[in-house]
């Protein structure tokens, strides 16, 4: 059996999902692991070279981690035709300049979510992979989550029935950085720099529905600027202009409502840092990151409306654990994975830049909701 290496260039690892999800958990992992396995039987290892304009700062991440590539020009990196795949993680603002540079150089290109700041330049930079011909892919990491994944096991199985809503609740306290350094970056809270969580958020809430509830037909959005004040990484305060909160509502085809909250000025008081619950006909499920609780029909208590007594259901405790049958990986190990596969041996895939697209759709149509404080509907997108 032999062993083909991959050259991947990665651009904005110095940052929290690019360093942690992408680098460290998913092509070290990779690597220690002795590369991807075909279906042949072959193997790819992947050869990553580290790309940042801090060089000193990326080569330290790069012997911390194995790594012995390392540039400081992207164009630099772009121009080794050793190199074949192109990946970014860095701000929002640059990703759509550095993937149309890369698919023009012939690159595969592979990049976190939203793939850009407008509907326009996701469909550019769709159009611009088809015709290069490159293989082209977005992170949808929540599809790859455990709780989800049972989700998608119960919707597959019948269990919901027809179903009939969806609630998500996501989001957590991230603090203002004066006396508590901020969990996030200072970027995600400017508007100039790319930043707000509903171009953040419902690209997310977008594959996570059309692939788990039904497709989305119609958003009404009201966003929020709950903390408008915040202190960046050199301690310097800053005016966060960014929506840093956003309640949506979505009209799923069959018929379904999907309501899910997004914050980062909420303090959690729930089994997860985002939870979805389904309910349908037959049954209702709650999912997290990895649990999943489910309550059939003939499971289902009778409550009764008294408010002169407390409350004695242990309505909690009425729920059935769905089993974890199967080893989950990390699920940005996983959709790496299944990219590498796609770009060796053109194994299936449907996560392109096109669906990406539709993300910034409805992140794009949510805004617009929340300006117009109206109902919009989300059409169809072609090429």
């Amino acid at each position: 059996m032999a062993t083909t290496r991959l050259g991947i260039i990665m651009h904005g690892i110095t940052g929290r999902m690019g360093y942690n999800q992408h680098l460290v958990r998913s092509i070290c992992a990779i690597r220690a692991a002795g590369g991807v396995l075909l279906s042949n039987g072959d193997r790819v290892m992947p050869d990553p070279i580290l790309v940042g304009r801090d060089r000193e700062k990326v080569a330290g991440i790069a012997k911390a981690c194995g790594v012995e590539r390392v540039a400081d020009s992207v164009e630099g990196a772009l121009g080794n035709s050793d190199d074949s795949v192109f990946f970014d993680a860095g701000s929002t603002a640059m990703r759509f300049e550095l993937l149309s540079k890369a698919i023009r150089c012939g690159k595969h290109v592979y990049a976190e979510k939203p793939v850009s700041e407008t509907l326009d330049q996701a469909l550019t930079l769709a159009r611009l992979a088809k015709d290069a011909g490159v293989k082209n892919g977005v992170v949808q990491d929540k599809l790859y989550l455990p709780g989800l994944q049972k989700l998608k096991l119960l919707r597959d199985s019948g269990f919901f029935g027809r179903i009939l809503s969806v609630r998500g609740e996501f989001g957590y306290w991230v603090f203002e950085g004066d006396w508590q350094p901020a969990q996030r970056p200072s970027w995600n809270y400017r508007k100039a720099d790319g930043g707000g969580i509903i171009l953040d958020m419902l690209p997310h809430w977008r594959y996570v529905l059309d692939n788990l509830a039904g497709q989305v037909k119609s958003v009404s959005c009201t966003g929020a600027v709950h903390i408008s004040s915040r202190v960046d990484e050199r301690g310097n305060a800053y005016v966060s202009d960014a929506d840093d909160a956003a309640y949506a509502t979505f009209e799923l085809e069959g018929g379904a409502i999907a309501q899910i909250n997004s914050s980062w000025a909420v303090r959690v008081k729930r089994d997860d840092l985002v939870t979805f619950q389904v309910d349908g006909t037959l049954g209702s499920a709650v999912a997290g990151l990895t649990r999943c609780t489910s309550q059939h029909r003939v499971n289902t208590p009778r409550p009764v409306w008294n408010p002169d007594q407390p409350n004695t259901m242990p309505f909690q405790d009425q729920w059935q654990e769905v089993p974890d049958n199967k080893t989950n990986e990390n699920g940005f190990k996983q959709q790496w994975e299944d990219f590498i596969r796609h770009v060796a041996e053109a194994a299936p895939w449907t996560r392109d830049l096109f669906e990406g697209a539709k993300g910034v759709q409805l992140a794009e149509l949510g805004q617009k909701s929340w300006t117009e404080r109206r109902v919009i509907d989300v059409p169809a997108l072609t090429l």
